[in-house]
């Protein structure tokens, strides 16, 4: 379980509020009007920004001082932070060993993860010999490695067409049912929600409400929820 326990950050006129709890094994997007704090949720969530008030736990362990990678959390961002000199296994490998020194278990845990995403055979090519849909799986199979408890996607796939970005939703709900992950995603397209989301995080102005189920905040959505998708 994550608790997000009376959260603030505020940044030059923008302030961010958060106080929530996300169950253990929850997909939940993370939607909102562009500017309302939804990539600086994720960004404290992850420890790459730290609140001036409040705190975080995960499984009653706090974590708010603790530095992104002390924190049981992976991460998938939209240009997929991919080195152009490695080859696809070796992008993967890092989510194990930075210094890529891995174990023959290793190893296959890395072929294991390329073939969960289709990418079977093409291990040994860069990133620039890879389509934008296979540099995200590329991304993907990394976070599959890691096996963490939390994954953050922010935007991951919005560079891709809507066919890709579908499927490329498709493979992120069955990372997270492998891992059993809490996985949350940042979107702006409602489409992705219904594909991704058994809870949602609304945020305006730099309010995040509770997390809602999906089906129930659809059919009685608030004001601006209803403005942002024209309803």
């Amino acid at each position: 379980m994550l608790e997000l326990q009376s959260i603030r950050l505020t940044q030059g006129d923008f302030t961010l509020s958060a106080d929530c709890v996300i169950p253990a094994g929850a997909r939940v997007a993370v939607i909102g009007p562009s500017g309302a704090g939804k990539s600086t949720l994720l960004s404290v969530i992850g420890g790459f920004e730290t609140p001036d008030a409040g705190r975080m736990l995960w499984d009653g362990v706090d974590l708010t001082q603790a530095l992104p990678h002390e924190r049981p959390i992976a991460h998938l961002f939209q240009d997929n932070n991919l080195f152009a000199h490695m080859s696809a296994a070796e992008n993967v490998g890092l989510g194990i060993r930075p210094n890529l020194r891995l174990t023959e278990a290793e190893k296959a845990r890395v072929t294991d993860a390329l073939a969960a995403v289709g990418l079977s055979g093409l291990e040994g090519r860069r990133p620039a010999e890879l389509s934008g849909g296979q540099q995200s799986r590329v991304a993907l199979a990394r976070v599959l490695v890691q096996e963490k408890p939390i994954i953050l996607l922010d935007e991951p796939f919005s560079a891709l067409g809507p066919a890709m970005r579908g499927e490329m939703i498709g493979l992120a709900k069955e990372v997270s049912e492998r891992l059993g992950a809490t996985m949350l995603m940042v979107t702006h397209d409602i489409a992705d929600v219904d594909r991704f989301a058994d809870l949602v995080i609304w945020i305006e102005d730099g309010q995040c409400q509770p997390p809602r189920d999906w089906g129930e905040m659809k059919a009685n959505p608030p004001q601006g929820l209803k403005s942002y998708i024209g309803t």
